[in-house]
């Protein structure tokens, strides 16, 4: 009984509290959000960060989904006791998970823009967003397991660092984009500076039972100097700077990367059936539009059987004439001018067994011959000669494509090995044995 009382005493001085910080002025407001933020910078090694990889991983994520999305009347039940959508199944997707003691207490999938775009651009424009330079990935499918959900921060706080991290150095990715419940919104925005794609609220969103969504973006090559800003001067468990951007955490463990890839897939041809077509029915109750586009996706010889069934011959399907992976790698071509050699720095972005593309802050020569020299990894230097033959090839100034010359025998073993591998665990060992 005293327990009771005390419980229902707390519900009501909480409720209280957050009646009162809801009339405060909108930035009085945020700065209290702010005051609240808790980040420990050293939690125990029982906490575990990693990328969810085996069908354990995967399964314990979903159903830690699930349950929080049920909870929330953001999903009915589904008999699988997972959440499982089409976007789990690109390899440009990329799910996060937070363990305890073994146990998956936390998860976060990261949904890069692809061939499907992303869940968002059904209800929200991002044509303010596409304008910027850089990818736009979605944070999507968050959640914490029931029994950590009132311990503050102890969880979300380490996956907010873990995706913080694997999207600017990992993922190659510049703009964060949310959908999230307007009762959620005010903690992205004031913790994390969010910015509201408008200001309207979308009243039904499908891809979440029906419920209410506002949408936000998040600048991540101007967040640190916005969070230097807001928190520098707080104590350390506070400092959402320094825990973001200064901060290392031995409880993260990034993914084994011999080269400079920027896509972690991890669904082999067996995890691919076991999820989406024996688990659930998501692949068979694809639109045939979806289903084409899975098949392009998944242009592999050993994914054919575990894909959807066609209404169109497989001819009709458009396929890639090279298949193209996604990189970042460091780069500088050298041409010869009227003056000399001239050598410019370039990043490369993607890359094939026939050519790449690269953007550059300065003007290139079209349709002439140059050397480069490609870091593909931190011991890894390809040399060959190329030809710039096109510029804007995706709607931004300074983006080149490239034919290659004579490639070098390590690009070729490099994009053989990426040809290869199904998952990074394949590309991890494929690369080991390079030399």
């Amino acid at each position: 009984m005293l327990k009771s009382v005390r419980l229902h005493a707390r519900k009501f001085v909480h409720e209280v509290v957050r009646k009162l910080i809801s009339w405060l002025p909108r930035e009085q407001r945020f700065e209290v959000f702010r005051s609240f933020a808790d980040c420990n910078p050293a939690p125990g090694e029982r906490l575990v960060l990693k990328i969810a990889e085996t069908k354990e991983e995967l399964e314990a994520c979903f159903a830690v989904l699930h349950d929080a999305y049920v909870d929330s009347g953001f999903m009915k039940p589904d008999p699988s006791g997972m959440r499982v959508t089409i976007y789990h199944a690109l390899p440009t997707t990329t799910t996060l998970c937070a363990k305890y003691d073994g146990q998956v207490v936390g998860t976060i999938s990261l949904i890069r823009e692809s061939a499907l775009g992303v869940p968002l651009q059904s209800i929200f424009d991002l044509t303010s967003v596409r304008e910027k330079e850089g990818y736009i990935a979605e944070v999507s499918a968050l959640a914490v397991h029931r029994k950590f959900r009132k311990t503050g921060g102890s969880i979300l706080f380490p996956l907010m660092k873990f995706m913080y991290e694997y999207c600017t150095i990992f993922f190659d990715t510049r703009h964060l984009v949310i959908a999230v419940n307007p009762s959620h919104i005010e903690m992205y925005e004031s913790l994390l500076f969010f910015q509201r794609l408008t200001e309207k609220m979308v009243e039904r969103y499908d891809f979440v039972n029906g419920a209410p969504a506002i949408g936000a973006t998040l600048d991540l090559r101007e967040a640190p100097e916005i969070f230097r800003k807001h928190y520098s001067s707080k104590p350390p468990r506070r400092n959402l700077h320094a825990y973001f951007t200064q901060v290392k955490l031995p409880n993260i463990h990034f993914p084994s990367r011999r080269f400079f890839v920027t896509n972690d897939p991890v669904l082999t041809p067996e995890l691919l059936d076991h999820f989406f077509n024996v688990r659930t029915k998501t692949f068979e109750n694809l639109s045939e539009r979806k289903k084409v586009l899975l098949h392009t996706i998944y242009d592999l010889p050993q994914y054919q059987s575990v894909l959807p069934t066609l209404s169109a011959s497989p001819e009709d399907i458009p396929v890639r004439r090279h298949q193209r992976f996604t990189v970042k790698c460091p780069a500088r071509i050298v041409f010869l001018t009227a003056d000399g050699k001239r050598e410019i720095p370039v990043e490369v972005i993607d890359v094939s067994r026939y050519g790449f593309q690269a953007r550059a802050h300065e003007l290139l020569p079209l349709n002439t011959w140059c050397d480069v020299d490609i870091q593909l990894g931190h011991s890894d230097v390809s040399h060959f000669r190329a030809l710039a033959l096109r510029e804007n090839s995706n709607g931004f100034n300074g983006y080149y494509g490239f034919r290659l010359g004579e490639p070098d025998t390590l690009w070729g073993k490099f994009v053989s090995a990426l040809h290869r591998s199904t998952t990074f665990s394949d590309l991890d060992t494929a690369t080991r044995f390079l030399d």
